[in-house]
């Protein structure tokens, strides 16, 4: 409302500066058309007494003149019917051409003609009517213009100044919203350019505030899930340990102290797998549906696949469990950090350790095809009954989080590849965590192919899942 009141103010002073001055004009436009038309009668009835026409020619001079015309004889009293007084006919007869005069109720042009002794000054009145003729309404006329110019900047410049004003309050309202902790607001970028500038800058803000967000509760999420690796060969050590039953049968101090510590140490890993469980469910809740993707790297697969394998052979031997590695003895580099696909592997073979039973053989292979790598673990356990479920974020039969086969799957997709659920040549669950080879371009991939499975394996079990390509 004060940006339409500023403008009215602003086109009234425009149209006062432009219009009072074309409105003197037009009028001055109308006086100098009436004087002139007056000499134009004076100098035809003056010609007239000077070409020596009679009473009756400058009687016909008069008539063709038009108007009001009276003949004055110097030295003489004024005529009668004339309006000009002695003193201004006077000054008539000694200029070289017609003058004016006011006097009342208008003006007189006054035109000496001398002709054969004879002296005259032809008076042509002109009445104050049509002097100002037409001047009254180009003055309203002007008014009008000047109400309209006021009145359409008024309307325009409102409407212009309400899409900009209706675009900064949704601005203004979106700021505040996320101020409060709305990340999901969004806006309809409008008005100006800048405004709708500002529009898609706050809407880019806003989706990288969620992807911040998202990408700092993914973290906590993974790191937390990462310590379930260690935690799950601290549990089974600790169930490999002798009971901790205390109530039953006679014990000697030292072996009540023994089994007391015993109680203590598993006490503690379920009170810390608890601790880690609660922290994965609370940050996977208030997570956003974007995952964040791995940082950029670099790193040697069949070297990650080497060194965890060290790390997993002494609990696969306290299990009694039959492993093989195979494909790990070339260099595959892998556009993965070393740190993320370390991260991956582990998460799978945590996976086999903690529901399949001890004992349980498992494989994990490594091969190159097509300019895509493939990171393959099988196991000879129950298998999963819904592999579909099972790659969904969150989603797990076994009580546990749901996030292992999660990691895995968002290491591959940064690489432009995926991860496939399937059944093994083993008999058990097979994941396939298929990443793009650094020093080749990635082809369509083949899973069979790469996996060194052949149509045999598919033969024996026509009713196998086939591999799902591309990106999840």
């Amino acid at each position: 409302m004060r940006l339409a009141y500023i403008t009215a103010a602003t086109t009234a002073v425009a149209a006062l500066v432009f219009l009072v001055p074309l409105g003197w004009g037009l009028r001055n436009d109308h006086r100098d058309a009436a004087i002139a038309a007056a000499k134009e009668r004076a100098s035809a009835v003056a010609g007239a007494i000077t070409a020596g026409a009679d009473a009756k020619g400058v009687a016909a001079a008069r008539r063709l003149a038009g108007g009001d015309t009276v003949i004055h004889t110097p030295g003489i009293a004024p005529a009668a019917g004339g309006r000009a007084g002695a003193a201004q006919i006077d000054a008539a007869t000694q200029a070289s051409g017609p003058i004016e005069a006011t006097v009342d109720g208008g003006m007189v042009v006054l035109r000496y003609s001398p002709a054969g002794g004879k002296h005259s000054v032809v008076e042509a009145f002109i009445p104050a009517a049509e002097l100002n003729k037409d001047t009254a309404r180009d003055w309203w006329l002007l008014l009008g213009l000047a109400v309209f110019l006021v009145g359409g900047s008024v309307v325009v410049v409102d409407r212009l100044a309400r899409g900009a004003v209706s675009s900064a309050r949704n601005l203004v309202d979106a700021a505040l919203a996320v101020g409060s902790g709305d990340l999901d607001v969004r806006i309809t970028p409008s008005g100006p350019r800048e405004l709708a500038e500002a529009g898609y800058a706050f809407n880019r803000m806003a989706d990288r505030l969620v992807t911040s967000r998202t990408d700092e509760r993914e973290l906590v999420a993974d790191l937390s899930h990462r310590l379930r690796t260690p935690l799950t060969a601290l549990r089974l050590d600790a169930e490999a340990l002798d009971p901790d039953d205390t109530q039953v049968g006679d014990f000697s101090a030292a072996e009540l102290d023994r089994r007391r510590g015993i109680r203590r140490i598993r006490t503690a890993i379920t009170t810390l797998e608890d601790e880690v469980n609660h922290l994965i469910n609370t940050t996977r809740q208030a997570v956003a549906a974007q995952v964040a993707a791995p940082e950029d790297g670099l790193c040697d697969a069949s070297e990650v696949v080497r060194e965890r394998m060290m790390f997993w052979s002494a609990l696969a031997g306290d299990q009694d469990r039959e492993y093989r590695v195979v494909g790990a003895h070339l260099r595959i580099p892998v556009p993965v950090a070393r740190a993320e696909l370390a991260a991956a592997l582990d998460a799978v073979l945590g996976n086999v350790f903690r529901y399949t039973p001890q004992g349980t053989a498992f494989e994990v292979g490594l091969s190159r095809r097509d300019g895509w790598v493939a990171l393959r673990v099988d196991d000879a356990g129950p298998g999963i009954a819904d592999p579909e479920q099972a790659l969904r974020r969150g989603q797990s039969n076994q009580g546990s989080t749901g996030l292992g086969l999660d990691i895995a799957r968002r290491v591959a997709q940064a690489t432009g590849g995926s991860v496939s659920l399937d059944r093994a040549a083993m008999g058990g669950a097979s994941v396939v965590m298929l990443l793009a080879d650094a020093d080749a371009t990635p082809k369509t991939p083949s899973r069979f192919g790469l996996v060194g499975r052949g149509r045999l394996a598919a033969a024996k079990d026509p009713g196998r899942r086939r591999w799902q390509r591309g990106r999840e």
